[in-house]
């Protein structure tokens, strides 16, 4: 089933025999922090084992908002939405970034009642957004005829396209100087020293003084076979887009069973604001002990099952040497079946409640791995204070279905830890260490899924 279709970067003809940097991994986080990095005047080469965004950074919903953050999310958030504004000027290209407004609707008093609390979270940090009545609501999208109570708008989230941003910020690196090789899998880290030295890739050596491993549901096995512990796994999400709709709304809306927002080519992107079907794999059981704290939060929203991933898993290696054929050469792209039944049934449900939608086709589905954690926010560190950890190794990962608006913050705060600058924020929520040092892991109360 191919996946979404992506703005093409083209992949620079010779590997560098030396850079500052190595970033393993093409995805948002990658090339946001590539950027970073040239714009500091380092040397950087991106590795990505398949096609830059391929993955999960062109197949999220492409939202980047503010609201139902995590509060130790939020002020790196906050960060992101002033790069993302600036972006598309930044790098002279379209990232489809735009500042729309999100419309989160209610259909409970209950529900009303707690979108006060993150209406108190975002008024923190002097973001005007507001409570509308079930009026003021259905006023800002015409033809709206769903069930509800009211909503909670917030004019300083937005939107950006997934297959356009991280292509056009990897264009961008290479027109800085930095380096793009794609379908070339970095197999293992070189030391010297007791501090990283290098990386061998299928293609050859190249010689650096850090690495930053941003390899989304695959950073578990890289790092794995260091030695280094990282307690991830994965979930799969469904999404489709539409052919253009006249007349749809410009505000993205998020309803108790759907969520849409507009595109650039005048479509909408539709996906199930429920969680889809976990399938277990060994990790399930390896990880469950660490998981459990999110687990006794959310155990009603997950839906288990056993299925393919299980035995793929279980036939994937977990170690090899620099001279093996790993893992990531033998699978290019992950490109899961789309759970098509569902997320029809959401369309029917959109054209039933929105007048707009009536007559709107289906232009294509696809489904991706999201990298979740045990607290449901990122790791992005050093991983010096983790057993096997090294100097001049870096880990951005695991960002829970949150990490396509958090790519641009993520890649700042990120270059802030290899280069040594003062971090843009308190990296202190995002160690890697936190797993193993004795610290409380708890997932938010609610988790937000967007």
């Amino acid at each position: 089933m191919p996946g979404p279709k992506l703005d093409p970067v083209e992949s620079d003809a010779e590997l560098p025999s030396s850079v500052d940097v190595v970033i393993i991994g093409g995805g948002i986080a990658g090339v946001c922090t590539a950027l970073e990095l040239v714009d500091r005047g380092k040397t950087v080469a991106i590795c990505e084992k398949g096609q830059v965004g391929a993955e999960q950074s062109s197949r999220n919903w492409g939202w980047v908002r503010l609201t139902h953050r995590d509060p130790r999310e939020m002020p790196l958030m906050v960060e992101s939405v002033r790069l993302w504004k600036g972006m598309n000027e930044r790098i002279d290209d379209e990232t489809g970034y735009r500042q729309c407004g999100v419309t989160y609707t209610v259909a409970t008093d209950a529900a009303l009642a707690a979108e006060h609390n993150a209406l108190d979270e975002l008024h923190q940090y002097q973001i005007p957004a507001r409570i509308l009545n079930r009026e003021e609501a259905l006023a800002a999208f015409p033809g709206l005829s769903l069930e509800i109570k009211g909503a909670l708008h917030n004019p300083h989230d937005g939107r950006a396209e997934p297959q356009m941003a991280a292509p056009a910020i990897a264009r961008a690196v290479q027109a800085r100087g930095g380096t793009v090789h794609q379908n070339c899998a970095v197999r293992t880290v070189e030391t010297a020293n007791g501090r990283v030295s290098g990386v061998i890739t299928e293609k050859g050596p190249i010689k650096c003084s850090a690495v930053l491993v941003a390899g989304g549901v695959w950073s578990r096995l890289f790092l794995g076979n260091m030695g280094i512990y990282l307690p991830q796994l994965r979930t799969k999400n469904t999404v489709m887009r539409t052919d253009p709709v006249p007349d749809g709304p410009e505000t993205t809306l998020k309803y108790r069973d759907f969520a849409m927002r507009r595109r650039l080519d005048g479509g909408y992107n539709i996906a199930s604001a429920e969680p889809s079907r976990y399938q277990l794999t060994p990790d399930s059981f390896r990880l469950f002990k660490a998981f459990l704290p999110t687990l006794k939060n959310e155990w009603r929203n997950v839906s288990l099952g056993l299925g393919p991933a299980f035995f793929e898993a279980l036939r994937t290696p977990r170690r090899w040497t620099s001279k093996d054929v790993t893992p990531f050469e033998k699978t290019r792209v992950l490109d899961p079946e789309p759970e098509s039944t569902m997320i029809d049934k959401v369309l029917d449900g959109v054209k039933s409640g929105y007048a707009p939608f009536k007559d709107a086709k289906v232009a294509q589905r696809w489904a991706g791995y999201i990298d979740v954690l045990p607290d449901v926010i990122p790791v992005i560190s050093a991983t010096e204070g983790v057993k096997n950890g090294l100097p001049g190794l870096f880990v951005a990962t695991g960002f829970s279905g949150h990490g396509f608006g958090l790519g641009t913050g993520a890649g700042l705060l990120a270059a802030d830890l290899i280069t040594g600058r003062s971090p843009c924020v308190d990296p202190t929520p995002f160690r890697l260490h936190r797993f193993t040092d004795g610290s409380k892991i708890s997932a938010m109360q609610v988790l937000a899924r967007h």
